[in-house]
């Protein structure tokens, strides 16, 4: 039996190693996982309970259509229930939409390196991937990828923050780029990490989705929430838009579980709040580390941060800090070789894998600028 023609170019997902897994194989008794930017301090409290709570029901289907989060978050983002999609996680809602407007006949624009499941689920639907690469300071490249548009173009990606660099799109040059293309183009703006972000010029997108109907925002529940396990994600467009793509969405998509964690969880914003003041702490020490140790690094409005090792491979600084009981992301699986991606951790995690790395420079000959160090 022969599948598709395209789908023999497609890898499998490789998620970060999972500590389980880790701890058997070196034989570790302790082991932090700051690889797939997951939130360290979890979820609200009272998110565990109504999880608890809603256990009594596992029996019974949840309701397909997902009415109670679905007012409730209409309510918060101050959109109509109908523009909202749920998914099993928003990579579903991704590749909804992949489903519903991409075919051999079409082509889809997007960065490199960039997150792999907007190419992944359109070389699923056989059509043409224009990949632009990002510019030197990790942003996107957004006068080429408007150049790189045509009458073949169904949707546009923009991720930002951007997975791995961390870089966003500010106001100005979203209503700029918006501005310029065709309105028959969507342009997805997937904003996973949006709760993350301190920058006073990131995009109100809700707000400027009621001027550009072809502008469609993708969210999750999985990051600053804490709910990754229990996958969901959104997606909010024009009405008339989601119209046509509910009905590729599979039933009983989102469990009673995953959407009564979501209501809750809307109830306590106060920790998305503090969460945010503490991976901004975080943050600052990773760049202070960088700085006194004269490495390059992104600028992040995420949850994580990718350091330039310059000389070493991403996959030497990843084996050396897993045999210490921490699991990171190598770079040379996100396009960038000589980086690695640590998600932002607690105070202690962040403390300890600062002074590993210390450690490993040191041996390798790179001391810290004197200066910086006494800051």
């Amino acid at each position: 039996m022969k599948a598709k023609e395209q789908i023999y170019s497609l890898k499998a997902y490789k998620p970060g190693k999972p500590i389980e897994e880790v701890k058997r194989e070196l034989g570790l008794t302790s082991v932090t996982k700051l690889a797939s930017n997951e939130n360290p301090f979890g979820c609200a409290p009272a998110v565990k309970e109504a999880v608890l709570d809603e256990l009594e029901q596992v029996s019974i289907y949840p309701d397909g259509y997902a009415a109670e989060v679905r007012t409730k978050l209409s309510e918060y983002l101050a959109v109509k229930p109908e523009q909202i999609l749920f998914g099993n996680g928003s990579d579903e809602v991704i590749e909804m939409f992949c489903r519903t407007f991409l075919s051999s006949e079409s082509n889809t624009v997007m960065a490199t390196p960039t997150f792999p499941q907007y190419k992944h689920n359109s070389v699923i639907e056989g059509a043409k991937i224009v990949e632009v690469p990002l510019l030197d300071d990790g942003k996107h490249d957004l006068d080429k990828m408007l150049q790189a548009i045509n009458e073949d173009t169904k949707i546009v990606w923009l991720c930002t923050p951007n997975n791995p660099t961390g870089r966003y799109i500010t106001e100005e040059e979203l209503v700029s780029f918006m501005e310029q293309v065709p309105s028959h183009v969507l342009v997805g703006c997937d904003e996973a990490y949006r709760e993350y972000v301190v920058a006073n010029d990131y995009p109100d997108t809700i707000a400027l989705q009621r001027q550009y109907p072809n502008l469609v925002i993708f969210r999750t529940f999985s990051k600053a929430f804490g709910l990754a396990s229990l996958r969901i994600g959104y997606g909010v467009a024009h009405e008339d838009l989601m119209k046509v793509v509910e009905p590729v969405r599979e039933p009983f998509n989102t469990s009673r579980v995953s959407q009564r964690a979501a209501i809750t969880a809307l109830d306590h914003l106060d920790f998305i709040e503090t969460c945010r003041e503490r991976n901004r702490e975080g943050m600052l020490l990773y760049e202070n580390f960088c700085k006194q140790h004269q490495l390059d690094y992104y600028p992040s409005q995420g949850n994580f941060i990718l350091i330039d090792f310059k000389t070493s491979q991403g996959d030497e600084v990843f084996h050396y800090l897993l045999t210490k009981g921490y699991i990171v992301r190598s770079g040379n699986a996100l396009g960038f070789p000589t980086c690695v991606r640590i998600t932002v951790g607690s105070k202690e995690q962040n403390e300890g894998i600062i002074h590993l790395l210390s450690d490993w420079l040191k041996r390798k000959g790179i001391h810290p600028k004197t200066e910086a160090a006494s800051e």
